[in-house]
């Protein structure tokens, strides 16, 4: 990866010990069953990210002045487990260093490292899905760790939020929590789901983003599009009020499948990102010290399976 800042940000604000935000790219496409060319979503979001303004308007912030370390891109491809097995030591290595730890895909099979990582050093965490797929199948191809499974742990494991869902197989319904997933179609009729999602996030939430959430109006460059999805103010407004009363300890945006001849999906990408970070350091000053509350003893939900691993589909 060519990239060697994010946003082509000075040495001042991208040095490891200095910056409380890590950044780590995970260029993977191994089990993409449509339209390959997630691998190369990371790359090209960081070269939107070098053409976009660094001041947010909204928030009145620059954020990057919190110090955006870009480490070393996870480059494992030897099998999806072992993927998301250097995914998950990265995701912890960071987070021990008292980090707040950021991860861009790639497809969205890597999130299953990710969640692993925060699930095992932070108590009673919610994972806050946001996809039009449900990613609930037990296993897929062979694998556990296809990008169709990428939420059947974190819903065995954690308290899992899934908001935008608009594509599902019927093997799914079997697994899904009725009372904690939002259907897109159900979305556009009520908006108190917003309040109602809110309601439902314990203290520490973990956020797994996948671009296809939105509608493919504002993000086409995607493996899967589906149409009905959701739109760019009111994600950001989702968005803030998530951060602003929950401790998101983490997030990770996945399936930007880049198009040589549409750039907007990846300038999307780009300022989704930083507006996710705008959010969650607004108010914090960049001179203030971070603690990110991880817990390496955690005792939590986290530790026990609700299921048996013995059970196939």
């Amino acid at each position: 990866m060519s990239n060697k800042s994010y946003a082509g940000i000075s040495e001042e604000y991208s040095k490891l010990d200095s910056s409380k935000i890590v950044l780590i790219p995970v260029p993977y496409d191994g089990t993409s069953t449509w339209q390959k060319g997630a691998d190369k979503g990371p790359e090209a979001f960081l070269h939107a990210s070098e053409n976009m303004e660094l001041y947010d308007i909204e928030t009145n912030t620059e954020v990057y002045k919190q110090g955006i370390y870009l480490a070393d891109p996870v480059t494992e491809n030897a099998s999806p487990e072992a993927m998301v097995e250097a995914v998950h030591q990265a995701t912890k290595k960071y987070i021990k260093r008292n980090k707040f730890v950021t991860l861009f895909g790639g497809e969205h099979s890597i999130s299953i490292g990710s969640i692993r990582a925060f699930n095992e050093l932070f108590d009673n965490l919610t994972v806050l899905h946001i996809d039009a797929h449900a990613d609930l199948r037990k296993s897929y191809n062979g694998s556990k760790c296809n990008h169709a499974c990428a939420m059947y742990e974190a819903s065995q494991t954690t308290n899992l939020i899934q908001v935008g869902i608009r594509s599902m197989d019927i093997k799914e319904t079997s697994v899904m929590d009725e009372e904690k997933i939002y259907f897109a179609h159900e979305m556009a009729a009520d908006d108190a789901w917003v309040d109602n999602v809110i309601d439902q996030l314990t203290d520490n939430v973990f956020i797994t983003f996948d671009l296809d959430a939105l509608d493919p109006s504002i993000m086409p460059s995607t493996g899967t599009p589906e149409p009905g999805g959701l739109f760019w103010y009111e994600t950001l407004d989702f968005l803030k009020q998530v951060f602003e009363e929950r401790n998101v300890v983490g997030f990770d945006i996945v399936e930007l499948c880049p198009n040589e001849n549409e750039k907007s999906s990846d300038f999307l990408a780009a300022k989704l990102y930083y507006k996710m970070l705008s959010y969650k350091f607004l108010g914090s000053g960049a001179n203030e010290d971070f603690d990110n509350n991880f817990n390496e003893n955690s005792l939590g939900i986290n530790k026990f399976s609700k299921f048996s691993d013995d059970d196939e589909d």
